[in-house]
């Protein structure tokens, strides 16, 4: 029998969601919902026309993104349905939280005194390792087997973001027979350039942001390391502001900053392209690219962190001279304008400053090394490598924007001559943590050196230095290889796959007769392992095969 039921009309879901009609002056509409909502009411729409009652423990809706800042903004959406909902539940599983907590709730809403869970939203690696807890008694396969609906929110980013893998194994699990939404969203608008020199572009942005202090900012850098480093450095320098740090690398406290900042009234972001898209904060005034992102679509996307429904808000790009063709680029490739600005006139040189700010204290100057070598690296890799162009870099004016005490040793840089840089004339080794502890363990570490040097002295062997883009390469290699081998359920170290690499190349030899018996008995048996791996590659006349 088919149960007929009134369904709430798209005004009602709207009540539910605590605004009356869908304008642009709804609190919900110009802040967190503008986007969601394309597909949060469609979703609640589609399950509440379900013509049986929703099954205990069975999921409706999976809504998949990139980052975890996006994916708690969702769930804020979300549950302003939810909670007049009461036959709807949701979950929010993210990294940086324990994964046998996820697992618990999920558990304890399929009870039968809790609600089930109908929507799960979810970053893709922490989702994909729920699948795989069937351990812990979490068969989520199972859950997931009336699903009608998958949406994968800024469908784009989740493949740029290397979450192909992740997203195909989940693909692999849910029913063919679902609804699936990709959703995107690229707006443009028009912008501002800054063109300033390499050693002047910190004082630009200070001077900026001292002028705007009762203004709410966001300012990217190409990198994790610029982060670190010029968030330090504006925190001591730009006095007054609340000055707050997020990137793609921190675990446990970007939650809580993310949250902290849309609170603010006024105060500085400094951030990378993890802040770029998808994500709301309300009022953002000005959009602050120090450094150009890799691609075209990623300055639109930026860019569009401000000027959000209803509000006003400008974006300002600082480029070098040699990047100026950057701007006819943007308006033909992503029909996007820029209109020059001049440089701001007597600004501070706050440079000094900074390099005073490494020579007392090391993790300072350590930080302005990786900051300056991380650009290096990105540099090269930028997408328009016809204008941003490694070659054209001036070194010598880049290391002094960085506020260097010396040049860092590099490959890139091997070989050439910095005449315009004068490096401090301190050596640099001898500069101390300002956190005794860290200072300890680094005298402590020195001292552990200084015995290894005296002991080897003498024998000395040479270690080629590669350049950061191919250890990185390599390190990237290495970290596929141990995820295929978990992928593939293989259980061997790399030890012993090189050990069952030789036995069959022993064996191979010996079938086409080019080693003895004996030669290939000998050559087995001096893999600790040789016996028994023998019996699987089926040479059972070997001693110990038994």
């Amino acid at each position: 029998m088919t149960r007929v039921c009134e369904l709430p009309s798209w005004q009602a879901l709207w009540r539910a969601a605590g605004t009356s009609r869908p304008t642009p002056l709804s609190p919900l509409r110009s802040r967190a919902a503008e986007r969601p909502l394309a597909f949060v009411i469609p979703i609640l729409e589609i399950l509440l026309r379900r013509e049986e009652p929703l099954k205990r423990s069975q999921v409706g809706a999976i809504i998949i993104t990139p980052t975890r800042e996006l994916a708690v903004q969702i769930d804020e959406v979300l549950l302003h349905f939810t909670k007049s909902f009461p036959q709807f539940s949701q979950i929010l599983w993210i990294g940086g939280r324990n994964p046998g907590e996820d697992v618990s709730r999920f558990k304890e809403h399929g009870s039968e005194s809790v609600d089930n869970v109908n929507f799960i939203v979810a970053t893709p690696g922490r989702l994909e390792d729920m699948f795989r807890r069937k351990a812990e008694g979490l068969d989520l396969a199972s859950c997931v087997r009336s699903l009608d609906v998958l949406v994968l929110d800024e469908a784009d980013r989740l493949l740029d973001m290397g979450f192909e893998a992740s997203i195909n194994s989940i693909l692999g699990v849910l029913l063919k027979q679902r609804r699936t939404g990709l959703v995107l969203a690229t707006q443009t608008q028009e912008v501002e350039n800054l063109v300033c020199k390499a050693d002047e572009k910190f004082n630009q942005l200070v001077h900026f942001l001292r002028n705007h202090k009762q203004e709410k900012h966001l300012v990217f850098f190409s990198t994790c390391a610029c982060v670190e480093y010029y968030g330090k450095a504006l925190e001591a320098l730009v006095k007054g502001v609340e000055i707050m740090c997020l990137h793609g690398k921190m675990k446990f406290k970007r939650n809580k900053i993310f949250m902290g900042f849309r609170k603010l009234q006024s105060g500085v972001l400094v951030c990378t392209d993890v802040m770029a898209r998808g994500i709301d904060i309300p009022e953002v005034n000005w959009v602050l690219q120090y450094d150009p992102p890799s691609s075209a679509s990623a300055f639109v996307h930026r860019c569009g962190r401000t000027a959000r429904i209803g509000h006003g808000g400008s974006a300002l790009v600082f480029l070098l001279p040699m990047e100026e063709s950057y701007v006819n680029f943007l308006a033909i490739n992503q029909k996007c304008p820029l209109q020059e600005m001049q440089p701001q006139k007597h600004t501070a040189d706050l440079l000094p400053k900074l390099r005073a700010m490494a020579l007392a204290d090391r993790a300072v100057f350590e930080k302005g090394m990786r900051a300056f070598v991380s650009f290096v690296q990105a540099y090269a890799k930028h997408e328009c490598s016809l204008i941003f162009r490694l070659k054209d870099l001036d070194f010598a004016a880049l290391a002094r924007g960085f506020a260097l005490l010396r040049m860092p040793k590099m490959p890139e840089l091997r070989g050439k001559q910095f005449p315009d840089f004068v490096p401090v004339d301190v050596n640099t080794d001898t500069i101390p943590f300002r956190d005794k502890i860290r200072e300890k363990q680094r005298q402590k570490q020195l001292e552990q050196q200084r015995k290894e040097k005296t002991e080897n002295e003498g024998r000395r062997r040479f270690v080629k230095n590669k350049a950061w883009s191919k250890q990185k390469a390599k390190r990237e290699k290495k970290k596929m290889n141990k995820k295929r081998k978990r992928e593939e359920g293989s259980d061997l170290e790399d030890e012993d796959m090189e050990e069952l690499l030789n036995d069959t190349r022993l064996l191979r030899k010996f079938k086409k007769g080019k080693i003895t018996e004996e030669e290939l008995e000998k050559g087995l048996l001096t893999s600790a392992r040789g016996p028994i791996r023998t019996a699987g590659l089926g040479t059972s006349d070997v001693e110990g095969d038994g």
